[in-house]
């Protein structure tokens, strides 16, 4: 006999009795970015190596370690499983000329594969919320999609629990010039680097700055800030999000070592960070990518956006004390031959009536068919035997409280189950 199969490491099941909290997680996601004027796009999950390559950055973390590519046997294509949203969307947006006729507000949902090490909170295939906003090209939408978030987390009930940390990176002359201090700073500090920042020393070094290694702290912290070097037109951006900001009441944090982990970013960075997840403590991060889509071959476009990871914000919720309930509105109980061959047709017309109704199907006796009626969540179980058919009636029995079932036609228990 053959050993039974098992899910690939890092790669899960998502099981019946959590769906119901990932539903209220998603659900609350279209209901507040629908708010917001956001469109649904679509997207797959395979696209071209190259794309990533010159969208996240060569000398990123997922570019060079944790992508999942390989060559197509039928063409040679190099592809690879998407490792995140934004590139993809921005090639969508350029091959098919959506911003011909004015900016876009966009947004999607669905898996992403990084070869990550698995912990809690971080998966091989996980899943993100993305928004996308291009053809704007003031702190307003900066504004607005931190403030949608914000909008979103109360919603979830974890408002308490995140802190939102933001901070400019500036434009890419900022950047550079910035980057020649650094090195030159980290260079005389070279003794106190590790590995990893040794390797992004010249490559990429405002990465050292994100280090979570506590014996280069003391060193980062004292390092020269690239926010106190920002030219008039990037600091007038900062200015004008932190200003609005404070008109809509979203408190913030400055926090000048955030620098996200993927190249495209320029000018607002910002992070929503929760102290109840341990290391994996960023829930939804974003910020300005204003170059991007001119790098991945289409017209000069200023964009904004963001993702969600849902894994992370799920196990807040449930930190939280947040649960949700996937039960029927009524449980269909049915005894007899009789009973059981109108069952089916009783519960279409309660499904007409807009209920949501568990069937039970198999048979069974009236006992056991009471205790998956109860299991099931349901407030009330709608019991049909021989005797109710024969006379044209049904018992509704309440679950949920201490009331007596009654006997009464179909369209006044269809009255009681309504909401």
């Amino acid at each position: 006999m053959s050993d039974k199969f098992q899910s690939i490491k890092g790669f899960y099941d998502i099981l019946p009795a959590d769906t119901a909290l990932w539903q209220k997680l998603e659900d609350s996601a279209r209901e507040v970015l629908s708010q917001y004027g956001y469109r649904n796009i679509r997207l797959p999950i395979v696209e071209p190596t190259e794309l990533f390559i010159r969208g996240v950055g060569e000398h990123t973390d997922i570019v060079e370690k944790e992508m999942y590519s390989w060559v197509d046997q039928l063409n040679q294509d190099k592809l690879t499983l998407r490792p995140e949203g934004t590139a993809g969307c921005v090639r969508a947006v350029i091959e098919h000329s959506l911003t011909y006729n004015g900016p876009q507000r966009l947004w999607y949902m669905g898996p992403m594969f990084r070869h990550e090490n698995v912990q809690k909170g971080r998966q091989r295939q996980f899943h993100q919320i993305g928004a996308e906003a291009f053809g704007y090209a003031g702190p307003d939408v900066d504004a607005e999609q931190i403030a949608m978030l914000a909008r979103l987390w109360r919603a979830l009930g974890v408002a308490d629990e995140v802190e939102l940390q933001i901070n400019s990176i500036g434009d890419a002359n900022e950047r550079l010039q910035y980057r020649q201090t650094l090195i030159a700073y980290f260079e005389q500090h070279a003794e106190l680097l590790d590995e990893d920042a040794k390797r992004r020393l010249h490559a990429n070094p405002l990465r050292i700055l994100d280090s979570k290694n506590p014996n280069m702290q003391a060193m980062i912290d004292a390092a020269p800030r690239l926010i106190d070097t920002l030219g008039e037109e990037s600091r007038g951006h900062f200015d004008g999000l932190t200003r609005l900001l404070d008109q809509v009441g979203v408190q913030w944090k400055l926090n000048t070592r955030l620098v996200r982990g993927l190249d495209y970013y320029n000018r607002t960075v910002f992070e929503w960070v929760t102290t109840k997840l341990g290391s994996q403590g960023t829930i939804a991060g974003g910020g300005r990518y204003d170059t991007l889509v001119q790098r991945l071959g289409g017209k000069e476009t200023t964009a904004c956006g963001f993702g969600i990871g849902l894994e992370r914000v799920f196990l807040l919720m449930q930190e939280c004390a947040i649960s949700a309930v996937q039960a029927p509105d009524v449980y269909l109980v049915n005894v007899g031959d009789a009973a059981t061959a109108a069952a089916l047709k009783l519960a279409e017309d309660l499904r007409d009536a807009g209920l949501a109704v568990s069937h039970h199907a198999g048979g069974g006796s009236f006992k056991s068919q009471m205790k998956k009626a109860d299991q099931s969540g349901a407030p009330y179980a709608l019991i049909l035997g021989d005797d109710e058919v024969a006379a044209g009636l049904v018992c509704l029995k309440p679950l949920r409280e201490s009331a007596e079932q009654s006997r009464m036609t179909l369209p006044e228990a269809i009255k009681v189950l309504q909401p």
